[in-house]
């Protein structure tokens, strides 16, 4: 049986900053919150769309350059179109594939945005970005306590 919520991370850790995502899911999944699993990986794909079914609610946790500080959300909702390709698809991407491969209500969808500002190949994870994913992290913790609508 699958965990009713999802909270799914991407990004490189090679890419300093765009290591938001998956470290993200780590330190969340250290602290062991009940109903919940983890998943990360470089980018959205279209088989991740399987990942999607049989959830009440998804959290997607990625890096960015233009997030407010420390962080923003959103909802997601299916985009209108399926996807042309089938690598580094948006959540609102594999939102729709989910679609079409289960029928029923989608689950509630989430994307937290978590400001970053180095994303050089090999550079560290900046102190400001560690600074924003903590924010991020005590964000989280009230989002997982609320109920889904």
């Amino acid at each position: 049986m699958k965990a009713p919520t999802l909270v799914f991370g991407w990004g490189n850790r090679s890419r300093g900053d765009d290591a938001l995502g998956p470290l993200f899911v780590e330190r969340l999944l250290a602290t062991r919150p009940a109903g919940v699993e983890g998943l990360d990986d470089y980018q959205l794909q279209v088989e991740h769309a399987l990942d999607l079914v049989g959830r009440r609610r998804v959290l997607f946790v990625d890096a960015s350059r233009v997030a407010l500080s420390p962080f923003e959300t959103s909802a997601v909702e299916p985009a209108a179109q399926a996807p042309a390709g089938s690598h580094a698809l948006a959540p609102a991407a594999l939102l729709r594939v989910r679609l079409q491969i289960e029928a029923g209500a989608a689950p509630a969808c989430t994307l937290l945005a978590i400001r970053g500002q180095d994303f050089a190949l090999g550079a560290p994870t900046t102190a400001a970005a560690l600074a924003h994913l903590d924010a991020a992290l005590a964000w989280a913790q009230s989002w997982l306590a609320r109920e889904p609508a």
